[in-house]
């Protein structure tokens, strides 16, 4: 009996000490976290992954997988899980705003039992009671793409920030003579849609050719988008460009700037990188998106939970990799191999 009491004290002080670890660390911004390290470098610094304990069981809670890129982040979950020999379950909520059905998933995952969290949150902040409990008990959680959990102590994905950047650059890079420029927005709330939008005005503005006459949420919704780019392109019709915050929005967008009869006139870009934007991009539609390569991200952010399943210290944020597509290059990124995909981006 007092063995047990031992253990179970032993259990409460570790549990106690991840949360007051977690209380100490600053509110996470994963574009700029200090304690950082690139997907490519984690066998380089921390060597094979070790094997997971036999009847290792992973949940993931994800957004909604009525979105492709949610779809294909669990499709790296599984490639990874299968490859060594662990259980996994993935779920989401019905719908991108359903914020209460996706916590009551992180809830029963942790009442079943689940080591590891592979969690997506809808919204910064609705997550947060089930990370709290996840850490009483000492379930590893990394929080993957794309809201962040401010008390995180470990994420995965890419620089959201860089995601707007890019696109930004295209413009200053391919319209040298300016014009006006619109963003739609994702969530309100939501630490990428407000990064991804950052990095995109602040850019372009600086160039100081370039106007950003409206920057509006349409919540992730492809209908949103198009009602949305409407309106704008009636109130602006010497438009020149769309960024769109995912590629479900860019490609309501699309369809608005299609109606509209300006596609040699508007240029569209969306986040994300999924199979339509890549169709919509070879049919010459869709100017371009800034693929994250989702598949790629679960399969990592598999393996870092695992890690930390194993003991090892790893930095609180993993980056992945994203590269902006457009015609010129989409040939080049068409890669259905997960394999072959990593080979190719390790060797840029």
């Amino acid at each position: 009996m007092t063995t047990i009491k031992s253990f179970l004290l032993a259990s409460a002080l570790t549990a106690f000490g991840g949360i007051v670890m977690a209380q100490d660390l600053a509110p996470l911004n994963s574009d700029e976290e200090p304690d950082r390290m690139d997907w490519s470098e984690l066998t380089e610094r921390f060597g094979d992954l070790p094997k997971p304990t036999e009847g290792t069981q992973i949940g993931g809670v994800s957004k909604t997988l009525t979105n492709e890129y949610w779809r294909s982040l669990g499709e790296g979950y599984k490639n990874m899980a299968d490859a060594q020999g662990v259980g996994l379950a993935y779920q989401a909520a019905p719908s991108e705003g359903d914020q209460l059905g996706q916590l009551s998933i992180a809830e029963n995952m942790i009442l079943q039992g689940y080591q590891g969290l592979l969690v997506s949150p809808q919204t910064d902040n609705n997550l947060q009671p089930a990370m709290e409990t996840a850490a009483s008990r000492g379930i590893a959680v990394v929080n993957v793409n794309d809201a962040v959990i401010p008390s995180a102590t470990q994420y995965v994905g890419n620089v959201q920030r860089d995601n707007g950047v890019r696109v930004a650059q295209w413009f200053i890079d391919n319209r040298p003579d300016g014009g006006k420029v619109a963003v739609i927005e994702g969530q309100p709330g939501v630490f990428a849609a407000g990064q991804r939008t950052d990095g995109f005005t602040t850019t372009i503005t600086e160039a100081g050719n370039f106007q950003v006459v409206a920057s509006v949420p349409a919540n992730w919704s492809r209908e949103q988008a198009y009602d949305a780019a409407s309106t704008i392109l009636q109130q602006h019709p010497d438009l020149i460009g769309f960024y769109a915050n995912n590629d479900g929005m860019a490609l309501g967008v699309v369809e608005a700037v299609k109606a509209a009869n300006l596609q040699e006139q508007v240029s569209v870009f969306g986040t994300d990188g999924i199979s339509d934007a890549y169709a919509s991009i070879r049919a010459g539609d869709l100017t371009g998106t800034v693929d994250s390569f989702p598949v790629l991200t679960g399969e990592v952010a598999m393996e870092v939970v695992l890690r930390l399943l194993a003991g090892q210290d790893i930095p609180r944020v993993v980056a992945t990799p994203q590269a902006l597509i457009t015609a010129d290059n989409v040939a080049d990124y068409s890669v259905e191999d997960s394999t072959a995909l990593r080979e190719k981006l390790l060797a840029e």
